[in-house]
């Protein structure tokens, strides 16, 4: 959405939320109010209580642009910006997200000449495009009628059906509706301890999908060109350094470019799922920063991206092996909705280019000025942000991936005109989401063998247990790997050590997350064709080519899937499937039973429960 639905409060349609079904979209509404005298101060939180008294002081802090990026916008009387946060919770990598709707309104009547309050929204899941678009929608209704905008929402919020990760949802709010799609279930971390949400084996393949509308991993609205468009050359490079974990520091003039060039650069690795720590807006009140402030020269710094403004941390990160400055300092950079899109796209050293073909962008890198800028913005470092702010990247690390040329030479250049601009974004984006889709994926390709499921082979019985997924080795794999090669779309995009990026990946904090997850994802569909198998298969027509010791196995191996099938129901996960499953099992243990030895009936009949299970098996014989 890119303006905010006419909206209104009308008593007589007031929802009482319910807030149990409130919570699984919204962790709780806060509005914030900047004090010059007290600071952040909590007006109002709703439910109420929700937050611990550390938790309120994060998302205090969060909720407002530091005093550098204040500075950056016209003094007009009222300024509204949207951008979000992300907090840890607790030790177990549990996070809050936040996101924000903040109004500056200087009016000289006022003490210290104006006011600044943020309306957040707080919640457990990153659906930025659900919250966006109704911040802008709850952002101007609180300063238009007060609290009571809070509880009017939230009851709307709370009559939504469950969120469906992976699916485009209408969600009414008033008389407006929202179109979203939410990220996909591989792209969202794990629910209730390590229970997987509903994921299926094709969406965790690595094979591109057919469908480009559905989305493929996290924040798939980010405004990518917009926000890199003076970067471009260098996505390449900052796609492998999220891939193999580095930590980077994204510095900007405002919270809402900093924030959404984070998102940006989240969104490069999907479908793969992410475990770097990602901080959209970090302020030095984190609780994490006198961690990584205490770090000493050498000490290396955990997988993480950071988005600031504050150019403090210039100096209190200045170890931070990669920094990416993105952004322009102009007047009109908070709008609402969030992006940071300029006139004109700047290279890599503050070159500048009105085109966006690649033949334009060569002829400018190699010129002699450009040169001696590209060298200065080097020796110069980071710090030279300190006195004016460009666009560039700083980081030793050299690429293997080489930029596209023929996605470059397609992008689209929307010249001065902002309307225009706007929708040449949406295009380029997608053009960008799709290559990096596209590489990541066959990136990831290689280890689909190590996710590959075998169903039952016909005449064989469902009973037996699987065959194991193979076995991994990392040593063997890159040996096997640097043996067949990389395959034909990677060997043209990259240098001939790619065998290295495999190496640092698999070293990485990304890799092993997403390897084991994806097992298991195999192994619950391989589990899944044998359920399906066992279903149809006709246990009497088996049992009559059985030999005794055969009858035993399949026995045992039926019980055992009985037993799992009454803990299924007996920990309130079971479904229609799973009573049709334990009766058809039921079936099959008395088919198996009828053509046992008398004496070995009557051994088996002596435990009770298993006697329960048989009824009367006397009918059977």
């Amino acid at each position: 959405m890119s303006r905010s639905p006419s909206f209104s409060v009308k008593p007589e349609l007031t929802i009482k939320p319910d807030l149990a079904s409130l919570s699984r979209w919204v962790h709780s509404f806060c509005i914030m109010r900047f004090d010059l005298e007290q600071g952040q101060i909590l007006e109002e939180s709703y439910p109420p209580n929700r937050l611990s008294q550390e938790e309120e002081i994060e998302v205090s802090f969060n909720s407002f642009p530091d005093s550098v990026s204040q500075k950056q916008h016209n003094r007009s009387s009222i300024h509204d910006c949207i951008f979000f946060f992300r907090f840890r919770r607790d030790n177990n990598n549990n996070y809050l997200y936040g996101y924000v709707f903040n109004r500056q309104r200087h009016d000289e009547r006022l003490k210290r000449g104006g006011e600044q309050k943020s309306v957040v929204i707080l919640s457990h899941a990153p659906y930025s495009s659900v919250f966006r678009p109704l911040l802008q929608i709850i952002g101007p209704l609180y300063f238009d009628v007060g609290n009571k905008a809070i509880e009017h929402v939230a009851g709307f919020v709370s009559l939504w059906p469950p969120p469906v990760p992976g699916k485009l949802m209408e969600l009414p709010i008033g008389n407006a509706t929202l179109k979203v799609n939410l990220p996909p279930p591989h792209s969202l971390p794990l629910e209730n301890n390590g229970v997987l949400y509903e994921e299926s084996a094709s969406s965790m393949a690595p094979l591109l999908p057919t469908n480009q509308s559905v989305p493929q991993g996290l924040f798939h609205d980010a405004d990518l060109f917009g926000v890199y468009r003076g970067l471009l050359l260098q996505l390449w490079t900052l796609w492998e350094l999220l891939l193999i974990g580095e930590p980077i520091l994204i510095i900007a003039p405002t919270p809402p470019q900093c924030s959404e060039a984070v998102a940006c650069l989240v969104s490069l690795v999907a479908p793969l799922f992410c475990s770097v720590d990602f901080r959209p807006y970090f302020t030095i009140h984190d609780p994490g920063f006198a961690r990584l402030n205490s770090l000493r020269e050498g000490d290396a710094f955990p997988p993480m991206v950071l988005g600031v403004t504050n150019l403090f941390f210039l100096k209190a990160l200045r170890n931070m092996p990669h920094v990416v400055s993105v952004g322009t300092p102009s007047l009109n950079s908070n709008r609402v909705p969030f992006s940071s899109r300029s006139s004109a796209g700047r290279l890599p050293g503050g070159k500048s280019s009105e085109g966006l073909g690649v033949q334009q962008l060569s002829l400018r890198r190699f010129s002699p000025t450009n040169l001696l800028n590209a060298v200065k913005l080097r020796r110069d470092g980071p710090l030279c942000l300190m006195t004016e702010h460009k666009e560039a990247v700083w980081t030793s690390y050299a690429a293997i991936t080489k930029p596209d040329t023929s996605v470059l030479n397609r992008l689209v250049d929307a010249g001065m005109s902002p309307r225009v601009e706007e929708s040449m974004s949406v295009v380029n984006n997608e053009i960008l989401r799709r290559h990096f889709l596209e590489l990541t994926t066959n990136f990831l390709a290689p280890f689909g063998p190590y996710f590959q499921v075998n169903a039952p082979s016909d005449g064989s019985s469902p009973y037996v247990a699987p065959p194991p997924l193979p076995s991994f080795s990392a040593d063997e794999f890159l040996s096997n790997l640097s043996a067949r090669g990389v395959g034909k779309f990677l060997s043209k995009r990259m240098k001939s050590n790619w065998p290295d990026l495999y190496r640092r990946f698999l070293q990485g904090p990304n890799f092993v997350p997403w390897f084991q997850r994806r097992r298991a994802v195999a192994e619950q569909e391989q589990r899944r064709l044998w359920k399906v198998a066992r279903m149809r298969t006709d246990m009497r027509l088996i049992t009559s080519q059985m030999n005794e010791l055969e009858a035993v196995d399949s026995f045992d191996a039926i019980e055992k899937y009985i037993n799992e099938e009454v803990k299924l129901r007996e920990s309130g996960g079971g479904s229609a499937d799973s009573e049709a499953s334990f009766e058809k099992l039921k079936k099959d243990l008395q088919a198996v039973f009828s053509v046992l030895p008398r004496d070995m009936q009557e051994l088996l009949l002596s435990n009770p429960q298993r006697a329960s299970l048989l009824q009367d098996p006397s009918e059977l014989q």
